[in-house]
This record gives C-alpha cells, sequence and structure tokens, in this order.
C-alpha cells in the first residue's frame, strides 16, 4: 500500500488542481512521492492536450493591473466554470498578467511568446492546463496608457472570478482624475460602448446608418424637406449609443460621459472592454 495519506491527498489536490481519483492515482505510481506524483499528473495531462485543442473554452476569468500610468489586462480562458473558479487556475490567470506587465505589451503573439521560467508563454499555459485537464488558451491582451489609468473587474456571479474587465485612461492626473477615471470605468463595464469618441468610427458605418435613417425616413412618409434634419438626429442617437463620450452617464443620466470627463478637467484617451466568452 501507498505511504500517503488524505492529508496528503488534499495538499496535493490543492497544489494541482487536479481531481481525487487522478491524484490518488498518482500517489499510488509515485508511491506517495508528492513530487513525483505531480509529474506524473504533469505528463498524464499533457498526454490529452492534443485531444483538447478543439474543445471549446467559453468560461474564463479577466484579471487586470495598473503599473504607474498603464494598464494591463488579460482574458484566459478554460472549458468549465469549476475550473474558472479554481485556485490553480486563477494562479495560471494571474501568471499571464504578471507576463504581459513583464513584456509591456498589449500585443497577443508577442505575450504568448515571452519567457516564463526559460519556457514561451504559451507552452507554461499549456502545461498548467494539462494538471487541470482542462484546455485552457489566453483569449486577449489589452495595454493602455494614460495620465490616470483605472483598472476595473466585475463578477456577473459571486461564485465566479470576475468576468468583466475595464481599463480606461484620461489625460492629467490628481484626485479628481482618478475619481472620474474610475466613474467612466464603471460605466464602461455596464454600457459596452463601441468606440471612445466619434472620430473612432469607421466611416463606412456611420454613412450606412446615415443611409438607413434617411430611407426610413422617407419609407415612414416624412416630408422631404425634413429629412436632413430628421437623418442627423437618427445618426447622432446611434451614436449615442455606440460612442462612450456621447452616452448618457450611468450614475447621472442628465450628464453625458463627456461632459463628465470635462467637469474632472480631463478627457478620454483610451479604453478596453473584456467579457468572457465575448
Amino acid at each position: 500500500m501507498a505511504n500517503y495519506t488524505a492529508a496528503d491527498i488534499k495538499a496535493l489536490r490543492e497544489r494541482t488542481g487536479a481531481g481525487m481519483m487522478d491524484v490518488k492515482k498518482a500517489l499510488d505510481e509515485a508511491n506517495g512521492d508528492a513530487e513525483k506524483a505531480i509529474e506524473i499528473i504533469r505528463i498524464k495531462g499533457l498526454k490529452g492536450a492534443t485531444k483538447r485543442e478543439g474543445r471549446s473554452t467559453a468560461e474564463g476569468l479577466v484579471a487586470a493591473k495598473v503599473v504607474g500610468n498603464v494598464g494591463y489586462m488579460v482574458e484566459v480562458n478554460c472549458e468549465t466554470d469549476f475550473v474558472a473558479k479554481s485556485d490553480k487556475f486563477i494562479s495560471i490567470a494571474d501568471k499571464v498578467l504578471a507576463a504581459a506587465v513583464a513584456a509591456n505589451t498589449g500585443d497577443l503573439e508577442t505575450l504568448l511568446a515571452a519567457d516564463v521560467d526559460g519556457k514561451p508563454l504559451s507552452e507554461v499555459v499549456v502545461e498548467e492546463g494539462a494538471v487541470l485537464g482542462e484546455k485552457v488558451a489566453v483569449r486577449r491582451v489589452a495595454r493602455v496608457e494614460g495620465g490616470t489609468v483605472d483598472a476595473y473587474l466585475h463578477k456577473t456571479s459571486k461564485d465566479l472570478p470576475a468576468q468583466v474587465g475595464v481599463l480606461f485612461a484620461v489625460s492629467g492626473t490628481g484626485e479628481a482624475a482618478e475619481t472620474a477615471a474610475h466613474d467612466v470605468a464603471v460605466h464602461v463595464a455596464a454600457m459596452a460602448p463601441n468606440y471612445l469618441t466619434r472620430e473612432d468610427v469607421p466611416a463606412e458605418l456611420v454613412d450606412n446608418e446615415r443611409r438607413i435613417a434617411e430611407e426610413t425616413a422617407k419609407a415612414e412618409g416624412k416630408p422631404e424637406a425634413a429629412l436632413p434634419k430628421i437623418v442627423e438626429g437618427r445618426v447622432t442617437g446611434f451614436f449615442k449609443g455606440e460612442v462612450l463620450v456621447d452616452q448618457a452617464f450611468a450614475k447621472d443620466a442628465k450628464k453625458t460621459v463627456g461632459a463628465v470627463l470635462e467637469e474632472a478637467g480631463v478627457q478620454a484617451v483610451a479604453v478596453a472592454r473584456f467579457r468572457v466568452g465575448s
């Protein structure tokens, strides 16, 4: 009989995130040697990695960190919410975020190639996922820089890690800038704007909205003379839904986000928003 106890099983599960039966089998094979058992778990997990390549990774978490005036954010995915809330998976995400900070990058290819303990991060993620027995993938990374940067993480379920993350940068520094940056970051998490300013909206998209607005107004029988004003009004409505600074501020709908920033004496510089799986 292998020389290990229930406490050894518990400790190894906490270290690896592997299932109880997998841990017991590994300890049996390793004759109670915890380090050898971990090696066995990793090897068996890696053997199944190829089979997991095609699996869907719709669960996971978003992690973010601000260092000085630069914010970094990553989305790391897995297959099940059970794994998403495990300490092991969260530690993997922390390692990915640390690699993004160390590489000072917002480029996914650069991040995956970053050196972590003498290996590319991409290999480390596969190895760590092998222990969990699920496909783990780094989906995306963002880097945002400005005078002041706020990172906001939101849990859509109290039982899971953050599923929504926002980085928002404004010009300027100080208490007013920090408050405005945080309040708008929370707003972005809830309202999900697609663009920072009107200038960021592709011209062809605006032209298409204007065409649809005009055709709709004509179909409604609106007077020809009133069409320009009606069309511009509807295009403005489009901007209010899609553009951050034009949106009604979540905490005070009487103001736009742009007005809130102006009152704080800052301007919107950059924004990034991740929602797991979307």
